[in-house]
């Protein structure tokens, strides 16, 4: 969710002429698309995996809330994208800031006051998740060596599997997993490989095809034991699988289409997070939609609220570098206000 319009050091360095602490970034990278692309992708994805949960005020389910179609793939996703963000943030408030870890810890901590706001409304949220984990994982890990970052991501991510499926260690470890990318200098180069990707996305689907057969070989022997680990390995396999077909995709002349349609939600990602909330709940307890006793209730209402956050979105991104919360929190992190409008105006 931080802007990836960053820098991307891998050893940041502050120069000796530094601004001080309350300064705003003064300069703006390109933005990486296809991280634009992905986080737009994923916010549809959340919506239909949380849609009947939040009309209904439930924070967690025992079965898929959208029916055989396991839609639990854009939370993996917007956690390695967080780490990724992260990480280019504290590459850029490095260079403009004496102690750019505070900066973080301020993002870090306007964050959990907008989840803390968020789950008034909808107990499940994730934001304050993200916020916790973040202080106590994330920030941490920018004082250690990039190798050190890796290892602990390569441990992280095994051990959720192994001890729950899933919960605030596999975020932490996705989180670690996307600062590592950037500290190695991966995500410099996203936008320009398609070998990468085609390779490692059939490395993905081949881990993919020998998980779902280890699933239908436990269930034929009853092992139900061990499915939640490896149900989650085989979400976290399929999000490798749609990511690095994306970023194919990404390659090719799709990529105006995929552009337009995703990355105008995903800059705006958390205005979006935050505003389908009301607009479920509006749905669901003014209009009295029954989104969480009917899928297709549930589907249409979905669609129909991205549609509403994809023409906002548009119409406002003509007019301001980001969106209204986007610009909030931007504002929280550097405690200094930024411009909101294109023609920089406050």
């Amino acid at each position: 969710m931080p802007r990836e319009d960053l820098p991307q050091n891998s050893h940041p360095q502050v120069p000796a002429g530094r601004q001080p602490e309350s300064a705003a970034p003064s300069s703006v990278r390109p933005r990486i698309i296809a991280l634009d692309v992905l986080r737009g992708f994923a916010l549809c994805e959340i919506l239909l995996a949380n849609i009947q949960l939040m009309a209904t005020g439930g924070s967690a389910v025992a079965v898929q809330p959208m029916g055989d179609w396991d839609p639990w793939l854009g939370l993996p996703i917007f956690s390695l994208l967080f780490g990724i963000g992260f990480a280019l943030l504290l590459d850029s408030a490095a260079s403009r800031v004496p102690r750019p870890r505070l900066v973080l810890l301020r993002r870090l901590g306007a964050l959990l006051a907008i989840g803390l706001v968020h789950m008034l409304l909808w107990p499940g949220e994730i934001l304050t998740d993200y916020a916790v984990v973040g202080m106590l994982v994330l920030l941490p890990s920018t004082w250690l060596p990039r190798w050190a970052t890796a290892g602990l991501a390569a441990v992280l991510i095994p051990a959720a599997l192994v001890l729950g499926g899933g919960g605030p260690l596999l975020i932490a470890g996705l989180f670690l997993l996307g600062a590592t990318l950037v500290r190695y200098g991966v995500i410099g180069q996203i936008e320009r490989s398609t070998r990468g990707p085609l390779l490692l996305g059939l490395a993905f689907a081949a881990g993919l095809a020998a998980a779902l057969w280890a699933q239908a070989s436990m269930r034929a022997v009853g092992a139900t034991t061990y499915l939640p680990p490896m149900t989650t390995l085989a979400d976290l396999l399929l999000v490798g699988v749609y990511v690095c077909g994306m970023l194919i995709l990404l390659r090719t002349p799709l990529r105006p289409a995929l552009r337009f349609v995703f990355a105008p939600l995903g800059r705006m990602a958390l205005t979006g997070y935050l505003t389908a909330t009301l607009l479920v709940l509006l749905a669901a307890r003014v209009l009295g939609l029954p989104i969480g006793e009917s899928l297709t209730t549930a589907y249409w209402t979905a669609g129909a609220i991205l549609a509403a956050q994809w023409l906002f979105c548009t119409l406002w991104l003509r007019h301001y570098r980001q969106g209204p919360v986007e610009w909030l929190w931007r504002w929280a992190t550097w405690t200094h206000r930024p411009p909101l409008s294109r023609d920089g105006r406050a």
